[in-house]
């Protein structure tokens, strides 16, 4: 170790210091992350006072046991917290959408939302017919509905998580996010945001020499070997599932509207 920044491993790596002179700079960067969180929680308070609307709870979507009533989805519980999934029609489990499949994949157990009092759901455009094949091969199994018909915010607008409160047989829709709001699904973002390189994407503000950025999402669909080729790739998770085989297509067919 030495007393002063030492360059020599080369660019694109932290400067090597001693381990006082680390902590220092640790512990500036803490008061920093310190401050993010206290406003994150004053966010979230936030959050938690925005009024919310009363939407129909007797609009019927299609699970496991047929068409049932939205409302059902809550199992007694007063929350419930859905995340809606895209959809591509007669497409193979390979061909469906690997962005959804980021957030889908992280939130295959539920159980401390259960253990909280807050149901959870998979609500997706396609037809019931189509998914339970890709539950089988994904192995999900928590509850998985088709809205196809359904007006927003229980279908359409795909890509979301949505809140909604019960009261009684009343429903109402407190929450929504899409886009990079979506992030708080999988903690594979913010544990990466914690590595030296980060996300390895173009957009971060990387020092000088950094290794060079991937394109957002570049990770969403990889070949067995962890390669970028989207014509040989699956969503990148399907690759650990049993029977997973080579890709020779997308096989993708016209996305439902």
């Amino acid at each position: 170790m030495t007393s002063t920044q030492d360059t020599t491993t080369g660019t694109g790596r932290p400067p090597v210091v001693d381990l006082d002179t680390w902590q220092a700079a640790r512990d500036a960067l803490l008061v920093r992350e310190k401050a993010h969180t206290h406003a994150a929680d004053a966010l979230a308070a936030e959050r938690r006072r925005l009024p919310m609307v009363e939407i129909d709870g007797t609009v019927e979507v299609v699970g496991a046991d047929g068409p049932v009533p939205f409302v059902d989805l809550f199992r007694g519980r007063d929350e419930l917290l859905v995340y809606q999934h895209m959809w591509h029609d007669g497409a193979p489990v390979q061909g469906q959408c690997e962005g959804c499949t980021v957030s889908a994949w992280a939130l295959r157990d539920t159980v401390y939302l259960r253990a909280r009092g807050v149901a959870f759901a998979v609500l997706t455009e396609g037809p019931w017919e189509e998914v339970p094949p890709f539950l089988d091969f994904m192995g999900y199994t928590e509850p998985w509905y088709s809205v196809r018909g359904v007006a927003w915010p229980v279908g359409e607008d795909m890509g979301r998580i949505t809140c909604f409160l019960r009261d009684g047989d009343r429903v109402f829709l407190t929450y929504t996010t899409t886009g990079r709001g979506t992030e708080v699904a999988n903690p594979a973002f913010a544990l990466l945001d914690l590595t030296p390189y980060g996300r390895r994407e173009a957009w971060q503000d990387t020092p000088d020499g950094w290794p060079e950025g991937n394109g957002p999402c570049w990770y969403w669909r990889t070949t067995a070997d962890g390669r970028q080729d989207w014509d040989a790739s699956r969503p990148t998770p399907q690759w650990t599932r049993p029977g997973a085989t080579p890709v020779t297509s997308l096989g993708r067919h016209t996305h439902h509207h």
